[in-house]
């Protein structure tokens, strides 16, 4: 059976992997309601676990360095009452591979838009590299969510953005939404933080 997680993880964890957000994006992702969501970031932010910031206007959330400390003691704790600490090593030792052509279509894209890649790249084939990649992501994800249940929506949202990108270039790199590579770069993210690991 699938475990939730509770809403006060939740929280601090999307803080974690968005690295610098708004309680409005944070709340998003998490599924909550804003007003609930921004209640865990002051309660975090009072035990020192979150900061605000803001700059020209513009303000978001993130995690101090306690604050990432004790996110991953809350979901070693989750991870060990689940009995799932082998399965997500085992995906995270599938998604490296994946992740490294996922990387590397990313970057010769962002290369390319900056007029200095070695080869020329187009869109056409930079979504057709990410294909695959959404593909494995599906199954990857199925067998993380058999156990968590908070690691459903990744391939989801990472199709949609793939979609999104034969009409508009910036939803395959684009950090002002919910791109191909902002959506990756969250799992992996997510993963790292659930078994505890540095990238």
């Amino acid at each position: 059976m699938s475990r939730t997680t509770s809403a006060d993880v939740l929280v601090l964890h999307a803080a974690r992997t968005l690295g610098y957000a708004t309680a409005t994006r944070i709340a998003e992702r998490t599924g909550l309601p804003e007003a609930e969501t921004t209640g865990h970031l002051l309660d975090a932010q009072a035990c020192g676990w979150a900061t605000y910031s803001s700059f020209a206007g513009d303000g978001g959330w993130s995690l101090t360095e306690a604050g990432r400390e004790r996110g991953e003691r809350l979901l070693a704790a989750e991870l060990d009452a689940a009995g799932a600490r082998g399965a997500v090593e085992d995906v995270l030792r599938d998604f490296l591979p994946v992740n490294d052509v996922v990387s590397a279509a990313c970057t010769a894209w962002q290369l390319a838009e900056m007029g200095i890649g070695e080869q020329p790249v187009t869109r056409a084939a930079t979504i057709t590299m990410l294909e695959e990649p959404a593909g494995v992501l599906a199954a990857l994800e199925a067998r993380l969510t058999a156990h968590l249940a908070r690691f459903a929506g990744y391939h989801r949202r990472f199709a949609a953005a793939l979609r999104l990108a034969s009409a508009e270039p910036a939803w395959i790199t684009g950090t002002d939404r919910d791109s191909c590579h902002q959506v990756w770069f969250e799992l992996h993210e997510d993963l790292i933080a659930t078994l505890g690991l540095t990238r």
